[in-house]
């Protein structure tokens, strides 16, 4: 029987290939750790196959080129060639091949095929793929089309991805997967344990793993301490910068009664202890950054992030290895230390979920605030209120010329700016048609929508204003011209409520001569209150 793709796994599948079809032949797929990527380019993959195409699957590892082989073949029946090490897909009758960029870099590897062997490039983790192996490879088959999957990149990740990449097909986001219920929700909690890194350097956009492992080391005591009132009775993973970290972490974490176990690169035994792990013989799994990718562990319910990184996928990533549901399992706790450094940014709960920067750092300072475990998408709502609540203040006056303009459309950033919405205030582009001038099409659709298009900068803006307004639409909010209405009344953020509540009260302002009836205060308005204040008066009406 052929496997079922969920929802949003259909909708990945359809996105790339409507990419491809429209010519942009290198784009990317977005999707969580846990949500199944292997799965949806297994299927691509099926479909390639099936209209006579040769495929390649490139990794930097061999678990992941194991893991997408086993993937295929359980989701597809398809088998695969190895092109790694020793082993060749020369001569080989499949026509889906595995195969690791250290190996195929090379020039005399890489030699023996044309450059039109494969017609589709699959490239797992891709946001590796501006590395310079990667792109030497990719260059070669530079005929092919390109798919690149990935957890959630940041907006730098996005810049450098965007300069190879064509698109974003699709995006299938974190709080989203939450939502829908196929990953489970994260409580982050901040530890008040400063940590300092200021005497620690940078090395490839990152902090030396090095300089990390001298810094932590006089507060590995402290933490295990911490670790024992929050999470003893949790299934952990703990990632740490070195080897030798990570195996003096274990050693004090079993003198504080845990049962703990290491694993690194060179464990021969390593498959042993993770299956140990697996079935609960140890109940914390320290390790050196090697768990980031392609290991699962479902029941895994707490994550301890004890190297510090500025890498979003990165943290991303080792905070996916317990966000995967399993039976039992309510949530997952973050236990987020506070490191203390001068020159650096660093990623925190806040940056699995927040597009806005200025977001993030609201986020990241209630979480700490809080002292008690945190969800992080009601931490985000919060801070993402708590941010437009300011900008707002700050950009009072124009948006008041904007409110009262006597114009039938919306101005963009007063739309933005009603529905709450930080990804658009804050957008930047990041794929070169994104740069360039809105489409008249675009422009059109917009102006029909009720958005004033000329104040749209590009065109990557003006198709996320319309996808927006497009699923506002199915989500029954309220329209731009509703907005403009009652705004322009001094009604506040009008771009929150149902399409429905905003007509009622459209509706009986005309009744009343387009006047404000009686007992409505504008400025103190909202629908829920009104909407408990007709129920009340009902009930008191049919009590009588």
């Amino acid at each position: 029987m052929a496997m079922e793709l969920r929802p949003y796994q259909q909708e990945a599948k359809t996105a790339v290939q409507a990419e491809w079809a429209q010519g942009r032949r290198r784009t990317l797929l977005v999707l969580p750790t846990g949500c199944g990527k292997t799965i949806v380019f297994s299927k691509l993959i099926e479909d390639c196959v099936r209209d006579g195409e040769r495929v390649l699957v490139l990794a930097h590892r061999g678990e992941l080129l194991d893991q997408a082989a086993d993937k295929l073949a359980k989701t597809t029946g398809l088998g695969c060639a190895v092109e790694k090490a020793e082993e060749s897909c020369i001569g080989s009758w499949f026509r889906v091949v595995v195969g690791s960029v250290q190996t195929l870099m090379r020039e005399k590897r890489l030699g023996q095929f044309d450059p039109d062997f494969f017609n589709t490039i699959v490239v797992d983790e891709a946001h590796h793929c501006i590395s310079d192996s990667y792109q030497k490879v990719l260059t070669h088959f530079d005929c092919a089309k390109v798919l690149g999957v990935t957890a959630t990149p940041d907006r730098g990740d996005m810049r450098n991805l965007g300069a190879y990449f064509d698109s974003l097909a699709y995006e299938y986001t974190l709080p989203r997967a939450i939502k829908d219920g196929y990953l489970v929700p994260i409580k982050a909690l901040t530890i008040p344990l400063q940590m300092d890194l200021t005497g620690v350097s940078v090395q490839a956009g990152d902090f030396k793993a090095n300089d990390i492992g001298t810094a932590l080391d006089p507060y590995l005591h402290q933490i295990a301490a911490e670790m024992a009132k929050n999470c003893r009775d949790r299934k952990t993973v703990v990632f740490l910068p070195l080897i030798k970290t990570s195996q003096k972490f274990c050693t004090i974490l079993n003198e504080h009664g845990f049962r703990a176990a290491e694993v690194n690169g060179g464990s021969e035994d390593r498959a042993r202890i993770l299956a140990a792990f697996d079935r609960g013989d140890y109940n914390v799994l320290c390790n050196s950054m090697l768990l980031t990718e392609g290991w699962d562990c479902p029941t895994v319910d707490c994550i301890v992030v004890l190297r510090p990184t500025k890498i979003r996928s990165l943290y991303a990533q080792m905070v996916g290895r317990g966000t995967r549901l399993a039976a039992g399992k309510a949530e997952l706790l973050l236990l987020d230390f506070l490191w203390h450094t001068e020159r650096h940014e660093l990623c925190h709960p806040a940056h699995l979920i927040c597009e806005n920067e200025d977001v993030a750092r609201r986020m990241t300072a209630n979480i700490e605030a809080a002292g008690c475990p945190v969800d992080i998408e009601e931490a985000e709502q919060k801070a993402s209120e708590d941010v437009i609540a300011e900008r707002e203040e700050a950009l009072a006056k124009q948006l008041q010329e904007m409110r009262t303009r006597k114009r039938r459309l919306v101005d963009p950033l007063h739309f933005e700016m009603s529905i709450q919405a930080e990804d658009l205030t804050g957008y930047v582009p990041a794929f070169g048609w994104e740069m360039g001038p809105p489409s008249q099409k675009q422009m059109q659709t917009l102006e029909r929508m009720g958005i004033f298009p000329d104040d749209v900068e590009c065109a990557g803006k003006a198709a996320k204003l319309l996808d927006r307004l497009d699923k506002r639409r199915m989500e029954g909010l309220t329209t731009p011209k509703q907005i403009r209405f009652l705004e322009g009344r001094g009604f506040q953020h009008v771009g929150t409520w149902q399409f429905d509540a905003a007509k009622r009260l459209i509706d009986r302002i005309a009744a009343n001569g387009w006047r404000i009836p009686n007992g409505i205060h504008p400025g103190e308005y909202t629908p829920e209150v009104a909407q408990q204040q007709r129920i009340d008066l009902f009930d008191e009406v049919s009590s009588w």
